[in-house]
């Protein structure tokens, strides 16, 4: 997939802030006389679009049903066309997006029409292009950054514009080229599921068979279990451990001998790690903090949110001393010395564990969440302590194997998402020519 490094014969400077030069025998023309601005509205019966800078604008419907709408009066909303190009609130930080279907659009945004459309292909990669979007941002208004760009000034900014011949040859080169790059890299994609899933198997088979090929088993009684070997034990969560609530938020102490405390949220405990990059501080009082410090060996789990936040956490091994946690996690303490926490911690993990919490949640419109009394009803097979740290090996060596396939292959996709963007940048600018 390399490029072919061949120059031009001569280059013009531009005086841009973002483009130092191009081709001497491509023209600069403001963008204004490139583009026309469409503001028509009252077309409430076309379908809503969202501008994404992955998919450009698209129906709404399709992209995700859960995008907040900006307004119900569909009628004050911005008619848009297949084929116009749309500056949206995020614009400064991926470009300006390519229409790919009709319909109407928040009110907020800038609609453009390609005044010569031969040229609208190599226009749809440029104003996607890293350079570009370098100079955008400083169109950037508002007083909060990326909340509009300022197209008054933007539309007298100059662009480059290739011959149409050239246009053509650009936009045919990089629609083949960026397809060959999204199609390489959907396939190591692909291949990631495909590893995660084979891992997910691997453990889950270990947490609920063992290790052993041909040893007896048995029905475990349990639903989400299944068959386990004959000589494990099921014995449900609140037998052998506590189970800790957090700290409410938003409780007054009246400002008086309050100290100041890390304390964790559901954004800190994610599926198998704890993300401590941000880490919020709450002031109560000592004997208040006392009843809700995390220990070592707790195994903290999430009480719910979207989907994929329920049930979900880690063993705490202490990385934050003196640390309090949130009322929307729960801290299990394991009380019984036969009994692992970090093996306990795989089975609420694993796909059993997702299972029971998923079918016994509390769920409303795309929320879903478990309890105390839920938690402490859950099942574990465990086997015998030995065989809890044989499984625990092995799940810790296939993760290990695994993750780092993982990794490999996600650095070779951000090496061809690198790769597309210079390829765009580098050709849109006619740092190479074709």
């Amino acid at each position: 997939m390399g490029l072919q490094l061949q120059k031009y014969s001569g280059y013009q400077q531009t005086d841009l802030p973002w483009l130092d030069e191009v081709p001497a025998h491509w023209c600069l023309i403001r963008k204004k006389y490139l583009f026309e601005e469409r503001v028509q509205k009252g077309y409430p019966d076309e379908p809503l679009l969202a501008a994404t800078q992955a998919q450009g604008v698209v129906r709404k419907a399709e992209y995700e049903s859960r995008t907040v709408e900006a307004t119900k009066d569909f009628h004050l909303m911005k008619l848009v066309r297949e084929g116009d190009f749309v500056i949206s609130l995020r614009s400064f930080e991926g470009g300006i997006e390519y229409a790919h279907h009709q319909g109407i659009i928040s009110p907020a945004y800038t609609v453009l029409i390609p005044r010569d459309i031969s040229e609208a292909r190599y226009y749809r990669h440029l104003l996607k292009s890293r350079p570009f979007i370098q100079g955008l941002r400083l169109f950037v208004t508002g007083i909060r950054e990326g909340q509009n760009i300022d197209y008054t000034k933007l539309s007298r900014t100059f662009l480059p514009c290739p011959p149409v011949d050239e246009c053509n040859r650009i936009a045919n080169f990089l629609d083949q080229k960026t397809a060959e790059i999204d199609e390489a890299i959907a396939k190591k994609q692909r291949l990631i599921e495909l590893l995660k899933e084979q891992k997910t198997i691997l453990i889950n088979r270990a947490v609920t068979k063992g290790l052993t090929p041909d040893v007896p088993m048995r029905d475990s009684g349990v639903e989400w279990v299944g068959d386990m070997p004959k000589h494990w034990e099921v014995k449900k969560l609140k037998y052998f451990s506590d189970v800790q609530s957090g700290i409410t938020l938003g409780k007054q102490y009246g400002g008086k001998n309050l100290s100041n405390y890390p304390y964790l949220r559901v954004a800190n405990v994610q599926a198998g790690f704890f993300d401590l990059s941000e880490i919020a501080v709450l002031s109560v009082p000592t004997r208040v903090a006392e009843q809700y410090f995390v220990r070592a060996g707790d195994i903290l789990i999430t009480e719910g949110g979207d989907i994929d936040k329920l049930g979900r956490g880690m063993v705490w091994e202490n990385q934050v001393g003196n640390c309090l946690h949130q009322n929307h996690i729960f801290a299990v303490r394991v009380q019984l010395e036969l009994v692992s926490e970090y093996f306990i911690s795989l089975a609420l993990g694993s796909d059993y564990g997702r299972r029971y919490f998923t079918h016994t949640a509390n769920k409303t419109t795309n929320l879903a969440s478990t309890n105390k009394t839920k938690l402490g009803n859950f099942s574990v097979a465990i086997p015998p302590p030995q065989e809890q740290q044989e499984v625990l090996k092995y799940s810790n060596n296939v993760s290990e194997e695994y993750d780092g396939l993982i990794r490999s292959i996600s650095s070779e996709i951000e090496k061809l998402f690198e790769f597309k963007k210079i390829a765009v940048s580098e050709t849109v600018t006619g740092k190479i020519k074709l």
